[in-house]
């Protein structure tokens, strides 16, 4: 039986992939609102042009791996034409009703070549049966097979925790679902989870960034989070919006976050071992506002710019015989800013502090954890070679021998970007609760 504290390999080439794009549109989108109450006209739900191919073509174009499109929201509305509400797409003028938002998705995707994720939120604010759990968890498990039956393989399934403080829903009966229709996708943060919520919407990860967790969070609502089974190997995924809201709404592309800023999310989410999900709301058009796609594409574009060459070097062992250590080797005087860790991580996460000195001892960097990759920035140095050391716990058996190259690390990379430095974080502006229907317990939480 295989370690808890050890990844699977669907965990670890999620991992590898780092980064997918959230699709956040419903009634919301024609309303003004964030959080309705399951109440607005279906009848408003018509992007006119909605171009699912655009969205997964953009996805592409940035380097993201998937899209999560929120099939429902806690809105309750059903971008598919699904079989268990009217209040869904097939009550939409959208297409004269036959329209399917998920499967227009579904097909740009598989012909783009990336992958598809869907959120279903529990909390469902027009279900009838919502206030009967029992009844609401076959309601809802109906609603679950149909997206695992009808779109194909799925990468990731995403449950959201906000609104469902407190509540408890037949989390085995959902996985027992996902076991018999999609085993590969990955499960964000409810259920049997394999990825776990950073527990912010900032899109921030901190250091040390662990990957073993006994407790997944539910929502900005509930500090506690909710425990585990036990300690098993979450990777965070960070969830954040390039606007301030998660859905579109007029007047507000002032609100679009800088590309300085999406930089500094990255190297505090991506670059800290932790995944980034960036939400890039449709307008009510149906397509990615001109605004909001160039911001991504001019972020993406300088990470490809920053890091397409790094520079070649090879490691091997510190003279001093210490297992926690190399020595990246140059073969000559290189300048460098950047330098990319990656541990070596099929037998769990171990490293839990690192350092990177030049040639006369100079501290370069220095953290905590690893991951899957660690990205440090640092003032311009000309060395050829650096001396990378690095302390570990225990591995799941209780050794700390690690079968990784170099002891520990799988691959070392450095690269001369003509930066010195991680980006600031810049002030953001307030989330507007006055576009949340907010139930009156939460108004006062």
């Amino acid at each position: 039986m295989s370690s808890p504290l050890v990844p699977t390999a669907g965990q670890l080439a999620w991992q590898e992939r780092g980064f997918g794009i959230f699709v956040h549109i419903g009634p919301n989108t024609f309303h003004g609102r964030e959080w309705s109450d399951g109440t607005l006209d279906p009848r408003s739900f018509d992007p006119i042009a909605l171009d699912a191919r655009q969205w997964a073509e953009t996805a592409r174009e940035a380097g993201a791996a998937h899209v999560i499109l929120t099939a429902k929201h806690h809105d309750g509305f059903c971008l598919w034409p699904t079989a268990t509400t009217d209040y869904s797409v097939r009550s939409a003028p959208w297409r004269d009703g036959r329209g399917d938002v998920v499967g227009e998705l579904a097909e740009a995707c598989r012909e783009v070549g990336i992958g598809l994720g869907l959120y279903l939120s529990p909390w469902d604010r027009h279900a009838p049966c919502y206030s009967d759990p029992d009844a609401y968890d076959r309601y809802y498990q109906r609603q679950l097979t149909e997206l695992c039956t009808k779109y194909g393989p799925l990468a990731e399934l995403w449950f959201d925790g906000a609104g469902s403080e407190g509540r408890r829903y037949d989390w085995d009966g959902v996985m027992a679902v996902i076991d018999r229709y999609q085993p590969d996708a990955m499960v964000f943060n409810m259920g049997r989870p394999t990825l776990r919520w950073v527990g912010n919407e900032d899109g921030l990860a901190a250091d040390p960034c662990w990957y073993p967790a006994d407790r997944t969070g539910v929502s900005l609502f509930e500090g506690e989070g909710r425990a585990l089974d036990g300690v098993r190997y979450l990777p965070p995924e960070c969830d954040v919006s390039i606007r301030r809201h998660w859905f579109w709404h007029p007047g507000e592309q002032h609100q679009v976050k800088s590309r300085e800023h999406l930089l500094a999310i990255w190297y505090r989410s991506v670059g800290l071992g932790a995944g980034l999900l960036l939400n890039v709301p449709p307008d009510r058009s149906g397509r990615f506002d001109p605004v909001d796609r160039q911001r991504l594409l001019d972020f993406t574009g300088e990470l490809r710019r920053r890091f397409a060459a790094p520079v070649a070097g090879e490691l091997e062992p510190l003279p001093d015989g210490a297992a926690g250590g190399v020595r990246m080797r140059f073969g000559r005087p290189t300048e460098l800013d950047h330098l990319e860790l990656r541990e070596e991580l099929t037998t769990g996460q171990h490293i839990v502090r690192h350092e990177v000195r030049a040639p006369d001892g100079r501290l370069l960097a220095s953290g905590g954890t690893v991951g899957v990759r660690r990205v440090h920035a640092f003032p311009r140095a000309v060395a050829d070679t650096l001396e990378i050391r690095w302390s570990t716990a225990p591995s799941p058996d209780g050794t700390t021998e690690l079968p990784a190259l170099a002891g520990g690390l799988a691959q070392v990379r450095a690269f001369a970007t003509g930066h010195e430095a991680v980006p600031a974080l810049e002030p953001q502006p307030e989330f507007d609760f006055s576009r949340a229907d907010e139930p009156e317990r939460r108004r006062h939480a």
